[in-house]
């Protein structure tokens, strides 16, 4: 589900703070000195947002489906986001940008607006890779990652809004009283996250992965009603440092002070 670049400026104020000799960064005490040990060195502050408006689409009162106008345009938006702040961090010549956050806020100004907004630290890497990364995990996490021979290729992310079916008259009679399973909720549940969890598994698939570490699933509703809801799958695509870290075991550890 990715979509052509689409870039406008950056603002001049945000063009001058990157300017700046010094860094800024939202990095622990703890995060900034691991990341030191592996040779990373923060550059700045980088952020991205979009204003959006999400569209209105209609869905029958009993059949489960997917709101794909909906999706698409809460996908586009986060696209949008992430493609300034790289942007940002392109202008610092960055290797990559770690600890990203992605956060989405209802502005004021009506019910269909919202504010969505990636934020992370740009480093300069150690050993530049082929092309830079993007990475929602920590400095603790990056370290850790890196120990065990492997490195971030990007953050990659799928979603998909869905409008879960309301009972018939006759289900709602046969479950008076009873426990038992609603079905069809279950079903539309579940057929959601699944298809946010491939989208984001294709987005690992197209940057070459090996696979996703600490993945978020997430479910939210932003003003479309009870029946409305986002499943939205976050993680790191990542790859081998080199062949050898294919075969990289833990090393045991046995204490002796017992």
């Amino acid at each position: 589900m990715r979509y052509p670049e689409a870039m406008t400026d950056l603002p001049s104020a945000a063009s001058s703070r990157l300017s700046q000799k010094l860094f800024t960064s939202d990095l622990s005490v703890s995060e900034f000195a691991l990341l030191q040990q592996l040779g990373y060195r923060p550059l700045g502050l980088v952020v991205g947002s979009s204003i959006y408006h999400i569209g209105f689409q209609l869905a029958g009162w009993n059949q489960s489906q997917e709101l794909s106008v909906i999706t698409q345009a809460m996908y586009r938006a986060r696209e949008l986001a992430m493609r300034r702040m790289e942007e940002e961090a392109r202008l610092l010549q960055a290797d990559g940008v770690v600890g990203v956050r992605l956060e989405i806020s209802l502005a004021q100004w009506g019910e269909d607006l919202a504010e969505f907004l990636a934020i992370g630290t740009a480093v300069k890497a150690p050993e530049p890779f082929e092309r830079p990364f993007t990475s929602d995990l920590s400095g603790q996490e990056l370290w850790l990652l890196h120990q065990t021979g492997y490195r971030p290729l990007g953050l990659v992310f799928g979603n998909c809004v869905y409008y879960v079916a309301h009972q018939t008259l006759g289900q709602a009679l046969r479950t008076l009283g009873r426990n038992v399973e609603m079905v069809n909720f279950s079903q539309a549940l579940y057929s959601a996250r699944e298809l946010a969890m491939s989208r984001m598994e294709a987005e690992a698939e197209e940057l070459g992965a090996q696979g996703i570490v600490g993945v978020h699933l997430s479910e939210k509703s932003f003003g479309w009603g009870s029946h409305v809801i986002e499943f939205l799958a976050v993680g790191t695509a990542v790859a081998p440092l080199n062949a050898k870290a294919e075969a990289f075991r833990p090393s045991p550890v046995f204490d002796l002070g017992r």
